[in-house]
């Protein structure tokens, strides 16, 4: 048992995290790192994005979207990709919960705070023909 646990250690320190990252990005799409002209290369470096790349260029930079919605303006077909954050959203309630001292049961109302986590919409990308034509983010909710 104690070999197990030293071989699955090993194994996810030698692979590392699941997430993926910038450099790993640009190493699946290497062909399309090196097709990007200098000022792109160095925004997706950055992890930013510019009007004019490509759906790769923006992979490498933000990963990939939480969605992906198909679309039509007056230029023709539309591609937009979603990219969703997660937020700690705070709740109060009251609570009246019984105690039990000297005796006696008490109950006194008090209020709790607790936390919900919620998701919300982070950044769009807009391509037409294949490349940005727009971009936007988003700030979080409550800032």
């Amino acid at each position: 048992m104690k070999t197990l646990c030293w071989i699955l250690l090993g194994s996810l320190f030698i692979t590392g995290c699941a997430t993926s990252s910038i450099t790993t990005r640009k190493q699946e799409r290497l062909g399309s790192y090196v097709a990007l002209n200098s000022e792109q290369k160095i925004a997706v470096d950055l992890g930013q994005i510019k009007v004019g790349m490509t759906p790769d260029a923006v992979y490498i930079a933000w990963g990939n979207p939480s969605q992906i919605l198909q679309g039509e303006s007056s230029q023709g077909s539309t591609v937009t990709w979603i990219y969703t954050g997660t937020y700690f959203e705070e709740y109060r309630y009251w609570t009246v919960p019984n105690y039990y001292g000297r005796g006696r049961y008490y109950s006194a109302p008090h209020m709790v705070c607790d936390y919900q986590s919620r998701s919300y919409v982070r950044a769009e990308v807009k391509f037409e023909g294949g490349i940005v034509k727009e971009w936007r983010s988003l700030p979080q909710p409550g800032y």
